[in-house]
C-alpha cells in the first residue's frame, strides 16, 4: 500500500524536524472554536482525528464532551497526545491504514493534513470506513488557487520538503466525490487573525501580516489560504 521508504522519510521529518524539541501544544486560535461549534452534536460523540498532531484540536472537543481518538505518523506527536489526553485512544501510524473498528465514529476530522499524505484517496477510504454511516467528515486542505501564492508570494509550508500537494477547491471537491464523500458546506480558516501569528515575525513584518490576515476576512473562498470541507458520506 503505502511506500516504505517514502514513509520513513516522512515520519523521521515528522519525529525529527517538525516536532524539533517542541510540544506544539498549547492554546488553539479562537478560530478552531468557531468551529467546534459549528459541528454540534457530532463533536461532542466519538471523534477521530486523523494526522491528530500533539491533539490540540481533540483538547478542544474533549473539554466539550468528545471521546477522542487520533493517530500520527509521528511516535513524538503520539507521545504528546498519550501523556496529555490519557482518556483518549492514540497510535502512530499511516493514515492509510487505521488501527480502528469499523463504523465507530460520529465524526472524523483531517485538518491541514491531506496534501502530505501519499496515498490522500486511499486515506479517505479509510476514514471512511472507520465511520458511521450518518458521520460528518471535516477536512481542511491548501488551495492552489489562494490569491498571495498566485501572486508568487507564497510557496508552501516548511512540509513542502518532504511532501506537499496542493490542489484547487474543484480538484479537491473531486477527490472527495471520487472517495465516497459528498460536500456539504465550505468555510474559511480564519486561524491566522490572531495576535500569536501577526507577531511571529517580528514587529517589523507585523503590519503586512496584519493585513494579510485581514484580507481573508473579505476575500471569497475561492481565493483563501486553506478551506474547510464538511462533508457527509455520499449516498447511493
Amino acid at each position: 500500500m503505502t511506500d516504505e521508504k517514502n514513509y520513513t522519510k516522512i515520519k523521521r521529518f515528522y519525529d525529527r524536524e517538525y516536532y524539533g524539541g517542541q510540544e506544539h501544544a498549547g492554546a488553539l486560535p479562537w478560530h478552531y472554536r468557531v468551529i467546534a461549534g459549528r459541528l454540534g452534536d457530532a463533536a461532542r460523540g466519538e471523534v477521530l482525528d486523523v494526522a491528530c498532531g500533539s491533539g490540540e484540536w481533540l483538547r478542544l472537543l474533549q473539554a466539550r464532551g468528545a471521546r477522542v481518538s487520533g493517530v500520527d505518523i509521528s511516535e513524538k506527536a503520539i507521545e504528546i497526545c498519550r501523556r496529555t489526553l490519557p482518556d483518549g485512544e492514540f497510535h502512530q501510524g499511516p493514515a492509510e491504514s487505521l488501527p480502528f473498528a469499523d463504523a465507530r465514529f460520529d465524526l472524523v476530522t483531517c485538518l491541514g493534513s491531506l496534501e502530505h499524505f501519499l496515498e490522500p484517496e486511499q486515506a479517505l477510504h479509510e476514514m471512511l470506513r472507520v465511520a458511521k454511516s450518518d458521520a460528518m467528515f471535516l477536512l481542511l486542505v491548501p488551495n492552489e488557487n489562494f490569491l498571495t501564492r498566485r501572486l508568487g508570494l507564497f510557496r508552501g509550508t516548511q512540509q513542502v520538503k518532504v511532501r506537499e500537494v496542493v490542489r484547487t477547491p474543484q480538484q479537491w471537491t473531486a477527490l472527495f466525490e471520487r472517495a465516497g464523500l459528498q460536500v456539504r458546506q465550505r468555510w474559511r480558516d480564519l486561524h491566522v487573525l490572531n495576535r500569536q501569528w501577526i507577531l511571529s515575525r517580528g514587529p517589523l513584518r507585523a503590519p503586512l501580516r496584519l493585513v494579510q490576515a485581514l484580507a481573508l476576512v473579505l476575500w471569497p473562498v475561492a481565493w483563501q489560504y486553506q478551506i474547510y470541507f464538511l462533508c457527509v458520506r455520499a449516498r447511493a
